[in-house]
């Protein structure tokens, strides 16, 4: 089956399932595994947000959602090239992806038939369900089944490990500037890796705060986490904000493009990674290439 993934999180989901000689098509975004761009004709560009801040970024996308521009561009003589016969996308946030009532306009103005898989997770157990929808829409149930299976075992790993433990109060940031914290299935995250989510609502939409708020909220521990970044400048990002958080809290950073932001499989090893920095003394595994403290 010629499959196009038109959103980083299916993109991951269709090669952990062994189906990555299925696909044909992808965005600039998808670079997980690294092979992904490489191997694939990209349909799908974007802004070009390289060298802006984050409050640039952040003033750039609300000075585009307000003229109604499109933060996201369809090459759709490209798409049509590559005759797709089963079409990934999602319908979740307008800003992370091209929305999919947009992919199912262009395929009618292209004559495909392709089937259209929208992909639309607010929590932990949305994303798991996901891969089995991926899974059955690619003719692979089986793969399905076999991969959410060891995905739950691991996660059934971590919660045994936890148990009865103390749960720190965690705020988890999306972005830096504005501040917000991170919804949708990241509460749940925190709840995996032992902690407690403060701020954020599970299964809501990311809001943005206020410093204050932050404080208010008395966290035991802060992670930075912002979205579309690694590990080196959510680092960078959170150093930035150390005088605006309480001086006695810890403040971590993680790799937050690979493993909080993306609902996809690596989801499970960011929890193990936040339990790691929640639970220090649970696990002699480390994990600095995932999370670093940096206050």
């Amino acid at each position: 089956m010629r499959i196009a993934s038109l959103l980083p999180s299916a993109t991951e989901i269709v090669y952990a399932l062994g189906l990555g000689d299925d696909l044909v098509a992808v965005t600039f975004e998808c670079d997980e595994p690294p092979q992904a761009r490489t191997d694939n004709v990209v349909v799908v560009g974007g802004l070009d947000t390289a060298g802006l801040t984050p409050g640039q970024v952040d003033a750039l996308v609300r000075q585009h959602v307000a003229a109604g521009a499109d933060l996201y561009r369809l090459d759709e003589a490209a798409l049509r090239a590559q005759e797709p016969e089963l079409v990934l996308t999602q319908d979740l946030c307008h800003v992370c992806a091209l929305p999919a009532q947009r992919i199912t306009d262009a395929l009618v103005e292209l004559g495909s038939a392709a089937r259209v898989t929208t992909l639309d997770p607010h929590s932990l157990d949305d994303v798991l369900r996901s891969i089995v929808t991926i899974a059955d829409a690619a003719g692979a149930p089986a793969r399905g089944r076999a991969l959410v299976d060891t995905l739950h075992s691991r996660l059934r790993a971590v919660a045994e490990q936890v148990a009865g433990r103390p749960r720190p109060r965690v705020a988890m940031l999306e972005w830096v500037d504005p501040p917000f914290a991170a919804g949708h299935w990241v509460p749940d995250l925190v709840t995996a890796a032992g902690g407690e989510s403060v701020l954020g609502v599970p299964g809501g939409r990311s809001v943005e705060v206020t410093w204050p708020s932050v404080a208010a909220a008395e966290p035991d521990v802060v992670v930075v986490a912002p979205c579309g970044y690694g590990l080196d400048a959510a680092c960078q990002q959170a150093l930035t904000v150390l005088p605006r958080l309480p001086p006695d809290v810890p403040v971590w950073a993680i790799d937050a493009d690979g493993l909080v932001v993306r609902a996809g499989p690596r989801l499970v090893d960011g929890i193990e990674a936040l339990a790691s920095l929640l639970h220090p003394e649970m696990s002699s595994q480390g994990y600095d290439d995932a999370v670093r403290r940096v206050r």
